[in-house]
């Protein structure tokens, strides 16, 4: 299933701040704390999880053309005996020995979960990496842009759904939200979000798109 949101910005328009996005200072912490339940805060600081030896893993920020507008690419994964079942994340995983480099894990693991062709995506950046506790995985995630729009193609052994996030819904502060969610290391846990149609996406992916949503603020 695809879950398509009314947008309004030209991919063109988009394209044009580019180089500005690529010359800003990342906010970093302070983008990642403004979405980061309260228990998590304290992980956020290299010095916590520096001596925990983290697994790498890599994500891919994919923007692309729909309609002739700005779309951002999103995942429900499958369900699953682990801490992200059934989570909205990007699309990516963890670093494998073949792979060049992490944005070679990033651009990997695109193909393999929604289908998109690895010579189509041009990776633009890195943003700030960010520790996932209950996994023990230190993630990094690439700003990526495609100039043509995918035909996604979701691997049904890891996607249940891909969400299509317009650009400019992404940027309306309307859809970040305060909710209550049980997770499967606290029973009940107030958390800020982001409400993308009916789906509620928070932890790790939440964080990385607040940094991604004021950077590209900072330029408009």
């Amino acid at each position: 299933m695809v879950i398509k949101i009314d947008a309004k910005m030209l991919f063109t328009e988009f394209l044009k701040y580019i180089p500005k996005i690529v010359n800003q200072q990342l906010p970093a912490l302070t983008a990642h704390a403004k979405m980061a339940p309260v228990s998590r805060l304290p992980t956020l600081d290299p010095d916590y999880y520096k001596d925990n030896n983290p697994r790498r893993s890599a994500v891919m920020m994919l923007f692309y053309p729909k309609d002739e507008m700005a779309n951002l690419v999103l995942i429900k994964r499958n369900a699953y005996e682990g801490v992200h079942s059934s989570q909205i994340s990007f699309p990516g995983g963890k670093a494998e020995p073949e792979d060049k480099d992490l944005a070679a894990t990033a651009v990997r693991e695109t193909f393999e979960e929604v289908g998109v062709v690895p010579s189509d995506i041009d990776v633009i950046m890195p943003f700030s990496d960010i520790y996932i506790p209950p996994s023990n995985f230190l993630v990094s995630p690439y700003l990526g842009i495609s100039l043509a729009e995918p035909s996604f193609i979701p691997n049904p052994d890891e996607v249940v759904e891909i969400i299509e996030l317009p650009l400019d819904v992404f940027l309306d502060d309307s859809i970040v939200i305060e909710t209550e969610l049980q997770t499967s290391y606290a029973q009940r846990m107030s958390v800020p979000a982001f409400k993308v149609g009916q789906h509620i996406v928070w932890g790790a992916t939440a964080m990385i798109l607040s940094e991604l949503k004021e950077t590209i603020k900072s330029v408009l």
